[in-house]
This record gives C-alpha cells, structure tokens and sequence, in this order.
C-alpha cells in the first residue's frame, strides 16, 4: 500500500473513530412540571421510569429555570440569560410579531456544525409569525410539533381572542414541517409525540450522531388525559391533582418509551439523556412544588427550581445526587462541549459547561446565577398580599423591580416576586395554605441552602450581601437588551378554517 493510502486510510480511521465517540444527546423537556410531582421526591404520584433513570445517573437536586415557558426555551437554546435577548417579560403570545432574535445561534445549529442529525417533537413557543422564526430554519432537519404555548390535547386547537375585536379564533396549530398537519385529531398529544419520537430514532442510522428535542405537551394545562391513566389515582379527591396526575403518569410512560426505542435500536450505550422542566408546577391546575414557596410564574424557588436529571451509560459516577448550582442556560455549552463542538460562533455565553461536574462529580464552574430582571412584570393571577413601599437606602438598583439573582448559597428578591404562598402538601391534612402576615419588603435575602423553603429573611442582618447582590443586579441590568414585547398584531387571524401560524 502507497504512503498516501495508508495515511487516507488513518484518517478515514480516525475520523469514525471521532464519530462513534459523539454521543446521542435526548433532552426531554416537560412543561410546568411541579418540584413535588415526581416520585423520587415524596410525591403520591408514581413515576416508575423518572425514578429509575434518575436513579441510574444523576439528580440535579440545585437545578433553575426560569419561571414560564418562552425564557427557559430561549435559554436552553442560546445558552444566554432572557435579558440579552430581549425575552425577559413573559411569555411570545400567539399574535405577537416576535421571535427568539434571528442573529442568535441556537443549540441544533451548533450540533449540525459537527454532523448532527437533529430533529425536534413538540412545543416550540419561541415565536413563529415569519417562517424564518420557524424551528426547520433555526436548525432542526425535522419538526412535528406545536408552535405556541397551550392547545388542546386531542383536537390541538389553540383558541386566542384576536387583537382589537371581542370575538375568540379557535383554530390547529400542529406542524409536520413547515405544513400543517390536519390529520391528527382525536390523537392525544402525549402518545402523538411518543409515536413521532420513536419513529425518528427507529429510522436514524446509529453512524450518525442523533440530537433529539422532545419538548411535551404535558403537563400543562387543559387538564386531559384518557380515562385508563386515572384509575391508579381514585384515591385522590381534588379533581385537578387526580387529572394531573394521570397526565404525570402518561408522561412518565412516554419517557419510558423513548428510551426503551433507544435501547432496542442499540443507541443508548452511547446516549446522553437529559430530563427537566421548564418550569415550577402550577398550583392552580393541579401541579405541586411541596415544600417550596410559590409556583409558576413566580421567583419563589416553587417557580424555578427545577426537576431535572442526567441518565447516561456515559457517566463516569452513575448513581448519584448533585447539589451543585447548574441553570437551563448551561445546556449548550456543556452539550455542544461533549458533541466535540465550539460555541465560537455564538453571542456571549452566560451559560457554562457542566459536564464534569455532572459526569464526574466536580465542583460547578458557576457561583452565580441571575433568575431575572423584568420591570414590565406583572402576575396575572396573583395572591392577595400587600408589598411593602420602603426602599433600601443607598442601591442603585431600583428595589420596586421584579427581578432575582443568586450567589453561592443567598438568593436576592426585589420588587414583587410573584405568588409567595406555601401551598399545603396533596393528599395531606397536616398542612395548609399559608403565607407570610407582614407585607412583603421590596428587598429579601434568603439562604437557600439552609433555607430552601424561603421562610427567614435575612436582609436586615446581611446588609453587606444585600448590598453586593443590589450592585450585581445593577450591572446585569446595564447589560440588557431592550423589552422585546410588540403589540398583537391583527393580520395573525388564521381565519375560521385557517391554522396558526407565520403571517408576516
């Protein structure tokens, strides 16, 4: 053999040698997942599949998000806080000309960069009024899925009232592509996605490494499910909780499917799946985030600490529990770093790379953690409780602000934070509803290690930790972008036999 073969030969070599070791990454995102919802944290509802895998690699028990839907999803994307791309009031409403920006790199881009095939199931609400917005145009080779934020379950209608009329438009929003996919209804969502999941990896040729986004309808609001996932929870009286929780029992099952699919099509010795939330539970359809404060929509750890783990043959520590600080925004690069990728091409990153720290066990890279800052804020169901209008003297970060930032083991809260009841324990009599009787100060201080129920206020003791947190807030919030929350748009109607979807 010639000089020159040998070498071709060593590369082609060397570059399927590259290839096998790039593992298939599954993330599967859950919606409005509450912190008491899966089993392995106490909860009535069983969740066999969560608990095993969960248990098999590693529970991210100091994990955030953000507090609803579009922040986590654009961050888990980018890699970068929602106020450095003009996402951080709300959620993109369905007739609202806005879209995750277009000059930011997201995570399947950077996967394809290094031979991924990537394909996403489910919710997208990242914006989708131009087809540019679209999620085949952001990098996924293929979509099935939804587009914005809540439909129904089986017809996968979304009803919005439409701007400046008083009538409301019912219409499809479900995508196969960039087409409308019309033929599904009486399909329950959860299964329809499952389905379409499955025959992505039984179609895939393993050569290839597989990025695979799953982001779940459930188990956000409406409340359905098919009748045979209730009978386990008859015990439960609260019809919302027993509804949920067969929603949680069908989602478990999905995901037991999934990687099942993976198993038997000899993929998982070398995949990386990784399991979260999007967000806190929602107490008023049913969700749990016993025992933390507050809930979705809200800066209470019950709207952003998470529920999240990494299962992975992969795993050099399998079987453990971490409690160091990680947040949706470490996703991509620690991702695209395992890929074998670079994030050169990206905007600057707040997220950081966490796969020794998951893998390994090592000390987490992050000692900080902003959760937001929103001036628009507003609750739009929220508890009765007075704010107090005093001020701390001295900040130059106006205190009236919604906003949360985290440092080592203090956690800071300005403004209203959102709901901060502790809601009872389901199921259980020995615990109730409270909230705390005083107004709540513009500026809270909370050691949530010690502390991860947000019950001892620490401002007025660490005056020096308030005031460092107060001009980190200050500096971050001289990093953001402008609001990016146009008005609805009324060219949006799809009409009454249209289907949502771009208009511009």
């Amino acid at each position: 053999m010639s000089l020159q073969l040998i070498i071709v030969a060593l590369f082609l070599d060397s570059s399927g040698v590259l290839a096998a070791r790039q593992p298939h990454i599954v993330f599967i995102l859950a919606d409005d997942f509450g912190w008491n919802d899966v089993g392995y944290h106490g909860s009535e509802i069983s969740t066999p599949n969560l608990d095993k895998l969960s248990a098999g690699g590693v529970r991210l028990e100091n994990y955030y998000v953000q507090p609803i839907c579009t922040p986590s999803r654009s961050q888990l994307m980018t890699g970068r806080y929602q106020i450095h791309t003009g996402l951080q009031h709300s959620t993109i409403q369905t007739c609202q000309p806005s879209c995750l920006p277009l000059d930011e790199k997201l995570l399947p881009q950077l996967l394809k960069e290094v031979g991924y095939s990537t394909h996403m199931v489910g919710k997208w609400h990242l914006g989708m009024y131009k087809k540019e917005c679209l999620p085949t145009r952001r990098g996924f080779d293929t979509y099935f899925g939804y587009l914005t934020g809540r439909e129904d379950y089986y017809n996968h209608e979304r009803c919005d009232q439409l701007p400046g009329l008083d009538s409301e438009r019912c219409a499809l929003d479900l995508r196969d592509g960039e087409e409308v996919a019309a033929k599904y209804s009486g399909f329950y969502s959860t299964e329809l996605f499952t389905q379409k999941t499955i025959s992505i990896i039984e179609k895939h040729k393993s050569m290839q490494p597989l990025f695979l986004y799953v982001a779940l309808q459930s188990v956000h609001g409406p409340l359905q499910v098919p009748e045979r996932y209730l009978t386990p929870y008859k015990f439960i009286t609260d019809n919302n909780r027993r509804v949920y929780a067969g929603m949680v029992a069908a989602m478990d099952e999905a995901v037991g499917n999934i990687t099942l699919a993976m198993k038997q099509q000899g993929l998982w010795d070398n995949t990386i799946l990784v399991f979260s939330t999007d967000n806190g539970g929602q107490t008023l359809l049913g969700g749990s985030n016993w025992p933390l404060r507050g809930r979705k929509n809200s800066l209470w750890e019950g709207g952003i600490r998470g529920v999240g783990f990494v299962a992975s043959p992969l795993l050099q520590q399998p079987g453990t529990i971490s409690r160091q600080l990680i947040h949706i925004s470490d996703w991509l690069p620690t991702l695209v770093s395992v890929a074998g990728g670079s994030t050169n091409g990206t905007k600057l990153l707040d997220g950081f790379d966490m796969w020794d720290m998951i893998s390994k066990g090592f000390l987490s890279p992050r000692l900080e953690l902003l959760h937001n800052i929103d001036p628009l804020y507003q609750d739009t169901r929220p508890c009765p409780h007075a704010v107090s209008k005093t001020s701390w003297p001295g900040s130059p970060f106006n205190t009236t602000i919604h906003a949360a930032i985290r440092s080592s083991k203090f956690k800071l809260l300005t403004g209203y934070p959102g709901c901060d009841t502790w809601f009872p324990r389901p199921i259980h009599n020995d615990s109730e509803s409270s909230s705390s009787e005083a107004p709540l100060k513009p500026v809270m201080l909370f050691n949530v290690e010690e502390d991860p129920q947000e019950r001892n206020d620490l401002s007025d003791k660490l005056p020096d930790m308030v005031d460092y947190l107060l001009k980190r807030l200050y500096m971050y919030q001289r990093s953001a972008v402008p609001i990016n929350y146009p008005d609805d748009d009324p060219k949006c109607d799809p009409g009454p036999t249209g289907a949502w979807g771009p208009w511009a």
